[in-house]
C-alpha cells in the first residue's frame, strides 16, 4: 500500500514539473503573450498525459504567483507583468540573507549607473520635470530621515523612469521594497553629520543637471561619485557614534 501511494506521488509530481514546464516554455518563448488564453485544461491534459488535478494544481500556483489569471467560465489568462507584486516574492526571499540591503546596493549601483546613461539620451521633457520635483522634496526633507529617504529614493526612481528601459525598470521594481528600506536605513545613519547638506542637494543638483546636458559620461562619473560619498559618509557615521 505504501509503495503504491508513493509510486502516485512520484506520477504526480513528475506530471506537475511537466505541465509547468510547458506553460513556462510557452511563456519565454513569447508563444503566449499576456491577454492571450492557455490551452482549455482537457486539451492540455490530454496534450501532456497528466490528470486534470494536476494541471489545475499547476493553474493555481501560477495564478498565486500573478502569471496567469483563472477566469471561471472562460479558461485561464495570462496576466501583464505586476513587477511590485512579483516584487513582494522577491523580497521576502531576498530579506532571509544576511547583509540583504548592503547587497542590494550593488545591485541599485549597476542599474542606476546604465540608466542614467539611457536618461541621458531618452529623458523627455516631462521626465526632466518629474526630476526637477524630485529634487525640490530632496531640498525640502534634508533634515528629516523618514521624509528624506522617500525624496532620496523618488529621485533616483525618476531616474530610472528617464531611461525608458523596461528592463531596468522591472528589475528595479523588484528590488524596490528593499531600496525603500536602504535609503532610509542610511539616511537616518547620516542625517546628523554636519555638512551632509551639501551631499543630498549639491549632489543630487549636479546628477540632474548632467543628464539635463545629455552628458552621458559626466553623468556616469557624477554617480559613481554619488554612491562613494554616500559609503564615505556611511563610514564616517559608524566612527562617529
Amino acid at each position: 500500500m505504501d509503495s503504491a501511494l508513493t509510486r502516485q506521488g512520484d506520477a504526480e509530481a513528475k506530471g506537475y514539473d511537466k505541465v509547468f514546464a510547458f506553460v513556462r516554455q510557452q511563456l519565454i518563448s513569447g508563444q503566449m503573450k499576456a491577454g492571450d488564453r492557455l490551452v482549455p485544461e482537457r486539451e492540455l491534459a490530454t496534450r501532456l498525459g497528466v490528470g486534470r488535478p494536476v494541471i489545475r494544481e499547476v493553474l493555481r500556483a501560477l495564478a498565486a504567483i500573478g502569471v496567469i489569471e483563472i477566469r471561471h467560465g472562460y479558461g485561464s489568462v495570462v496576466r501583464r507583468p505586476d513587477f511590485a507584486e512579483l516584487g513582494d516574492l522577491f523580497t521576502m526571499m531576498l530579506a532571509q540573507q544576511d547583509e540583504v540591503v548592503e547587497d542590494v546596493m550593488e545591485a541599485r549601483i549597476a542599474i542606476e549607473r546604465q540608466a542614467i546613461r539611457l536618461a541621458c539620451a531618452r529623458a523627455t521633457s516631462a521626465d526632466l520635470a518629474a526630476l526637477g520635483e524630485a529634487l525640490r522634496r530632496v531640498e525640502k526633507t534634508v533634515n528629516d530621515p523618514q521624509a528624506g529617504g522617500e525624496a532620496d529614493f523618488a529621485f533616483h526612481a525618476a531616474l530610472i523612469a528617464a531611461a525608458h528601459s523596461p528592463t531596468l525598470a522591472s528589475l528595479h521594481a523588484a528590488i524596490a521594497v528593499l531600496l525603500k528600506r536602504s535609503h532610509f536605513e542610511r539616511r537616518k545613519r547620516i542625517t546628523r553629520l554636519s555638512d551632509i547638506d551639501t551631499y543630498l542637494i549639491e549632489h543630487h543638483r549636479e546628477l540632474l543637471a548632467a543628464v539635463v546636458a545629455r552628458d552621458a559620461d559626466t553623468a556616469d562619473r557624477l554617480l559613481v561619485q554619488h554612491f562613494q560619498i554616500g559609503s564615505d559618509y556611511q563610514r564616517r557615521a559608524a566612527t562617529e557614534q
